[in-house]
């Protein structure tokens, strides 16, 4: 089959879950041409016109760059006539494009990421053949055909690897910086410990005691290969889920991609507690609060044979969680 594959606008963590689906798609003998949304987003949204010799305005507005966008993308599907739309999160498309192209032929299918947090891949649903949601919490709320389709790792990509000696820590997160999480790692003790962090740190208050420890500037996100460095670098990593959410949102099931990324890695986390998480990573300590999270921290840094031990047995829980297993699969329920 052909297939168009429409990246996300975020360029990070989101972007990295795309390239994974495209590369095992490619990998299966799928013919996949890739549109860089994030990217024309980017383009468009900064592009210049000038106003005089030493003033410059905005070429459009965000609304603007938001659709045109989309038009280019409404362009790629006139020119490539794929068999199917593969959108990843979908956000930033209008409906009535989805709606014209399943209309042509097109099956569009989409990557429900950020389940249950975003009510809005609920809505953009109605407007597919098919949804593959992380988290089954919201399944029975998708409005086509929906499959819960854990998280998934590139082998190329997550596996263990050498320390790198920059990035050595003994703590370390790469992800957003939540008031959540801020809160939360404000309340540990961290003290006389080498931490790391990265991601978006903006919302740090200016005498926050994290501000020391975030690595790069606070809106700088790692890229994919980067934060794998940071993974096998770090002599414990934690996760620790995001509590911002609308009202009324249930809380996650599954395990989120940062889990299965750090397992794949070879890597030792502390663990917020899911279900999916304490049947796959028994071995992986979990946490109730922060103090709870700095007893867990502190001893297994004095602790190195335990977390070897705990880690390669979370790696050896995901060993089939690849993007090649779940391209099979999504080529088999299309076929069906």
């Amino acid at each position: 089959m052909r297939w168009l594959a429409c990246a996300p606008g975020p360029a990070y963590s989101v972007q990295d879950v795309h390239n994974g689906w495209v590369a095992a798609l490619r990998g299966a003998g799928e013919k996949v041409l890739d549109y860089p949304l994030g990217d024309w987003l980017c383009f468009l949204g900064e592009a210049l016109l000038q106003r005089s010799e030493h003033e410059f305005y905005r070429a459009l507005t965000d609304e603007q760059a938001i659709e045109a966008a989309a038009d280019r993308l409404c362009a790629a599907l006139w020119k490539t006539r794929p068999d199917v739309l593969l959108l990843t999160s979908g956000f930033f498309l209008p409906p009535p494009l989805l709606d014209t192209t399943r209309r042509d032929g097109v099956k569009v299918v989409m990557l429900a990421t950020e389940q249950p947090y975003e009510r809005r891949e609920i809505d953009i649903s109605a407007h597919c053949d098919l949804v593959l949601t992380t988290d089954p919490t919201t399944l029975a709320d998708f409005q086509c055909a929906a499959v819960h389709q854990p998280h998934s790792y590139r082998p190329t990509v997550h596996t263990p690897g050498p320390v790198i000696p920059e990035l050595a820590a003994d703590f370390a997160f790469v992800g957003t910086g939540y008031q959540s999480r801020i809160e939360f790692f404000e309340a540990m003790d961290l003290v006389g410990l080498d931490v790391l962090l990265a991601g978006n740190w903006k919302q740090l208050a200016e005498d926050s005691p994290l501000r020391s420890y975030v690595a790069g500037g606070l809106e700088d996100c790692l890229d994919n290969t980067k934060t794998v460095d940071v993974y096998r670098s770090a002599k414990v990593g934690i996760n620790f889920y995001r509590r911002e959410a609308d009202d009324g949102t249930p809380r996650g099931v599954a395990v989120g991609i940062r889990e299965v990324e750090a397992a794949a890695c070879g890597s030792f986390f502390l663990r917020d507690p899911r279900p999916e998480g304490d049947e796959l990573f028994p071995s992986l300590p979990v946490f109730t609060s922060p103090d709870e999270a700095s007893d867990q921290l502190r001893w297994f840094i004095a602790h190195p044979s335990e977390r070897e031990k705990a880690a390669l047995k979370a790696r050896e829980a995901i060993q089939d969680r690849t993007y090649d297993n779940a391209a099979a699969r999504l080529l088999g329920l299309l076929s069906s």
